[in-house]
């Protein structure tokens, strides 16, 4: 039996899931659809942990590309006269905002929800 493994290529074991190249392709196919706005889960909560004490507001959950994303930070700068930068996919106002974020953010038609107190 060990002779057979050997005389195949396979060595110990025989167990060879992950070894062609075919494993290592992306499925070809559509892209997945983005989520409509009024379905995503967005959330937004003001917050200072790790920020030196200062108050931000922090909005989570946005799908989208990151030009979607740079474009509707900054209409929220605009809309809150304040400073604020993009993240790892989340957006960060200077200060409390978060009442005028979850009515901008109704106004561009998403479900926004206030997390945390």
């Amino acid at each position: 039996m060990e002779g057979d493994a050997a005389s195949n290529g396979m060595g110990k074991g025989g167990w060879r899931e992950f070894s062609g190249a075919e494993s290592l392709e992306r499925p070809t196919g559509p892209a997945p659809a983005a989520t409509p706005r009024g379905q995503q889960r967005v959330r937004v909560q003001r917050t200072k942990a790790g920020k030196g004490g200062k108050l931000v507001t922090a909005i989570t959950g946005l799908e989208g590309s990151d030009a979607e994303a740079k474009a509707l930070l900054k209409r929220l700068k605009a809309v809150a006269g304040t400073g604020g930068t993009l993240k790892g996919g989340v957006i960060e106002l200077q200060g409390d905002q978060v009442a005028t974020c979850l009515e901008t953010l109704t106004a561009e038609g998403f479900r926004p929800k206030q997390a945390g107190g």
